[in-house]
């Protein structure tokens, strides 16, 4: 098997570039640094200091790429049995555990401690808990029980409290609703990926909502039976975060214009999970995920917007 490589004796090739790319996800973190960014200029009360906030991201990125390595190394047994990650570094026996450990620690704590001292002590100790409880928490859990989707939304939340605090070297009142905005949008997009690939997760072990659902169901036609849970639990997230995303204007971090725009993509997100909930079938999921993908960055973008057009007036 591909993921008993370095087992059995065949020494893999040192890292190349593409398993660099692979093993540190960059893509991923590209999502990731948006959030910070986007939280550290909401948090600004003047010009925004661009030096700052390249240390800001670059700890973060470093961080969070740390992180995926340490992840794909703590499950390259299980990556070897889905499709999607079988080709993975680990899996295929590009990459020695030993390489990976090294690149993973070494980004990880170069990034917490890169934070620690070129931002503020705070920011670095948020990066630090963001790599632990993503590798001790959120990792493990994925392989026992279905409440790992709310493990694993903390430290996807966690960075754009960085954002904040390497502006303000505190977390305040703003700084816990950009978290809850951030924590609930990923339940449905979890939900839609795990649905997405649900016979992967199934191979691989993984007691995903999906996968607990679909058990003994035909998904010739649908994947999911009537009466799951997933696509109703994805619609109950959406409802929730409907509210939440409109609290900044309550605090004075946003201005009316920004509610009008958050109802309309909260609206978008609800509809999509509500596909979802009645359809129960992949392409359902995949519109989903899709809208996920479209919704975060927008909301975002237009908050930003919004409070600098505030400002300007």
């Amino acid at each position: 098997m591909k993921a008993e490589a370095e087992v059995s004796g065949v020494q893999p090739v040192r890292l190349s570039a593409r398993d660099v790319v692979e093993l540190t996800k960059p893509r991923l973190s590209l999502l990731v640094l948006l959030t910070t960014a986007v939280s550290f200029i909401l948090a600004a009360d003047g010009p925004v200091d661009l030096v700052l906030l390249l240390h800001t991201a670059l700890g973060t990125a470093l961080a969070a790429a740390g992180a995926s390595a340490l992840n794909q190394l703590i499950e390259r047994r299980y990556d070897a049995n889905m499709r999607r990650t079988s080709d993975r570094p680990l899996p295929a026996g590009r990459v020695s555990g030993r390489d990976a450990l090294a690149l993973g620690a070494a980004s990880a704590a170069a990034g917490v401690i890169y934070l620690g001292l070129a931002v503020n002590v705070l920011t670095g100790l948020l990066g630090l808990a963001t790599v632990l409880i993503y590798l001790a928490a959120y990792t493990p859990l994925k392989r026992r029980s279905s409440l790992c989707t709310l493990a694993g939304a903390v430290p996807g939340a966690i960075p754009i409290v960085m954002g904040w605090t390497a502006q303000t070297g505190r977390i305040d009142m703003n700084a816990w609703i950009l978290f809850a905005i951030l924590f609930i949008w990923q339940l449905p997009h979890f939900l839609a990926i795990a649905v997405i690939y649900l016979e992967d997760y199934a191979r691989a072990g993984f007691p995903m909502r999906p996968v607990l659902d679909a058990r003994g169901h035909n998904c010739d036609r649908t994947c999911l039976p009537p009466g799951s849970m997933t696509g109703w639990s994805a619609v109950a997230w959406c409802v929730l975060l409907l509210p939440v995303t409109l609290i900044p204007n309550l605090t004075g971090m946003a201005t009316g214009t920004y509610m009008i725009g958050a109802a309309a993509l909260g609206i978008a997100y609800l509809a999509a999970a509500l596909g979802l909930a009645v359809l129960r079938t992949r392409r359902a999921a995949q519109s989903l995920f899709v809208t996920s993908i479209a919704y975060l960055p927008v909301l975002l973008i237009w908050l930003a917007m919004n409070k600098a057009a505030a400002a300007g007036a």
